[in-house]
């Protein structure tokens, strides 16, 4: 795992830009603190910072370079299938001078051009150099687990595994308003959008060719659209499959040349590929969570009945709210694009903690959107499929509306979800899916930015972000744009945040790409019913788990914003980044509706302002940080 950075220029000008591929490597020195280099061409220019995970040696530091000096490359991420090709090549006559993927990825390659990408099992963004050619192929992952964003004009274009290590390049900073009120109604942006005008992420499964030509941009994957002409498998042979399809991605991410281990939260996704794992292994080591000040989320007894059963060595990092409320300037710093799920600050903790003992972990992300374990995703099918208790849930909201809502209690939460089911039910099924998936409606964004573009929101995401030409009454297309939007926006942008920041690898297992086509694949009656979420999932590895974990609600974690901002943030809130003079003076949001929010936090009904206001926080530091210097 690892952080890159580099241009390539139409022209012979690369050598006049060697400071800031300099700066643009320390820049993102926190995802690879194991070392670092640069190549400098005429036309380009690469660098690399390294986090050892295979091969530790100096022999696999980059940028990689093959025996002739013609080609270069630049990589982060694992190739897991790298073996079964490196004995390929070996056959081909090439001498490996390492026993990293990153060599075996140069020469296939070499050999392969483009149609390498297809052969490839893993995780990566990488920039891969022909000097002969002058060309160089950019490319990211399938899913999208590994970032790579990238700047462009008529004279170059700069890209890095990190915002921070494209504005290091100090390219101009316009935002773009498009985005910021995608960000304010989601509290993230999708991977198709950036903050920064003529700032792009590399779309997952795609590539550019990029030459003194232009720039090409290609596709090698798409995520499959679930087609219910095709024959599916029965719901026995499913599960047969199933199993072997993930039990063979995890024994895939096990190879490493450091310390291995699994999130093992207490809930079944991150259950699952422990116990698989500690099929495969001597000791692994697992690492849990647990949440003195709020033991509704602590989940910790579950993940003991698990690390019990499989004999792990387990290690349980107990914290407390202000051990949270410590680690949140070390997020915002840490975050270079606009990003408030704020559960990011409980990833953070366990990373920094599991650093302590492992450097490469599995876990149990993806499931929810392959296998329907969301709270929305039960909404959607009992909207589709309603009865009497729905439709009576649905006819009451005039109720809903005018009880006290918020994240705060179990009982304000239960009044925001049954308000927010009852308004979602009258709605089309894709405004529905939009409206389940925000946190801000197209009202509130027109009311908090002075700069209203005219197609932004709700209208801007259904036509150029989800896929416009599917039926949201369906469940699987449901998840297919949850992978799309949810999953590659959010849960993956946090955890490879996070665990960067951190010097930690975070393997997916779930999100093998033959475990992706597969589920894809299935029906939705294979993953839901009215008496259950990931039914397949709970009952291909039921045989396999404590039986105390396969019925259980499911339980998120909340941050205590409210507290916090009522209390221990307020000043910062009030007197620095939504002080009303600073505000006024900024010129990007409306007064009377940043003082709205301010009054409504300590009123009986809160409802979404916390998570509005952490939104508008991270914001705040970020365009203090980026713009306001």
């Amino acid at each position: 795992m690892c952080g890159i950075s580099g241009i390539y220029c139409f022209g012979n000008k690369a050598v006049q830009y060697a400071d800031e591929l300099n700066s643009a490597v320390k820049a993102i020195k926190l995802r690879g603190p194991d070392g670092s280099g640069v190549f400098i061409d005429k036309n380009i220019g690469i660098g690399h910072t390294r986090l050892a995970i295979n091969d530790i040696s100096e022999a696999g530091k980059q940028p990689f370079f093959d025996n002739t000096g013609r080609y270069h490359i630049v990589f982060n991420g694992e190739i897991y299938n790298y073996k079964e090709y490196q004995n390929e090549l070996s056959k081909d006559g090439i001498n490996f001078v390492s026993n990293s993927d990153t060599e075996v990825l140069l020469y296939l390659l070499i050999k392969y051009g483009e149609k390498a990408l297809n052969k490839l099992n893993g995780f990566f963004a990488f920039a891969f150099y022909d000097s002969k050619k002058n060309t160089c192929i950019i490319a990211r992952d399938r899913m999208g687990i590994k970032p790579l964003h990238y700047y462009k004009d008529r004279e170059k274009i700069i890209f890095a595994s990190e915002l921070k290590g494209v504005l290091a390049w100090r390219i101009p900073k316009e935002i773009d308003y498009t985005s910021l009120t995608t960000y304010f109604q989601l509290n993230y942006l999708p991977t198709q959008q950036s903050i920064l005008k003529n700032v792009y992420k590399l779309t997952p499964g795609t590539f550019l060719i990029v030459s003194q030509q232009g720039i090409e941009q290609k596709e090698y994957y798409k995520i499959p659209v679930y087609n219910n002409q095709q024959l599916s498998p029965s719901y026995s042979a499913a599960k047969t499959k199933l199993y072997s399809l993930i039990e063979n991605s995890v024994k895939l991410r096990l190879t490493t040349d450091t310390t291995l281990g699994c999130f093992l939260s207490g809930g079944i996704d991150s259950s699952i590929i422990t116990a698989l794992a500690a099929q495969h292994t001597n000791k692994l080591n697992t690492f849990a969570l647990g949440f003195t000040d709020n033991k509704y989320f602590d989940e910790t007894k579950y993940a003991e009945l698990v690390a019990k059963k499989y004999n792990t060595n387990h290690t349980v990092f107990k914290v407390s709210n202000d051990d949270l409320l410590q680690g949140l300037n070390s997020v915002l710093d840490y975050i270079d694009e606009p990003f408030a799920d704020s559960s990011a600050l409980a990833v953070n903790i366990l990373c920094k903690l599991t650093q302590q003992n492992a450097t490469v972990i599995l876990s149990g992300d993806g499931a929810d959107e392959l296998f329907s374990g969301y709270n929305k995703h039960k909404a959607h099918y009992n909207a589709r499929y309603a009865g009497t208790k729905e439709k009576m849930l649905a006819a009451m909201n005039p109720v809903w509306k005018v009880m006290p809502k918020s994240r705060n209690s179990k009982q304000a939460n239960l009044m925001r979800q049954f308000n927010k089911f009852a308004t979602g039910f009258k709605i089309a099924p894709a405004d529905r899916y939009l409206f389940w998936a925000s946190i801000a409606s197209d009202d509130y964004t027109n009311s908090l930015l002075k700069n209203k573009v005219p197609y932004a929101g709700s209208e801007f995401l259904k036509q150029h972000i989800l896929n416009p030409n599917i039926d949201y009454s369906e469940i699987n297309n449901v998840l297919y744009a949850d992978l799309h939007l949810v999953l590659q926006g959010d849960m993956l942008t946090k955890v490879d945040l996070m665990s960067m920041a951190n010097s930690v690898e975070v393997r997916v297992p779930f999100l093998d790409y033959t475990v992706v086509d597969f589920v894809a694949g299935l029906p939705a009656s294979y993953k839901i019913s009215s008496t259950s979420t990931k039914k397949i999932l709970k009952d291909t590895f039921a045989q396999i788990l404590p039986t105390e974990l396969i019925n259980r609600p499911k339980h998120g974690f909340e941050v205590p914003l409210l507290n916090w901002f009522k209390n221990e943030l307020w000043q910062m809130i009030d007197n620095d980044l939504l002080n009303s003079s600073f505000i006024e003076e900024q010129g990007i949001f409306e007064i009377e509706t940043i003082n709205f929010l301010k009054k409504k936090l300590f009123s009986s009904n809160p409802e979404d302002t916390p998570a509005k206001i952490w939104a508008l926080i991270v914001f705040q530091h970020w365009w203090k940080k980026y713009f306001n210097n």
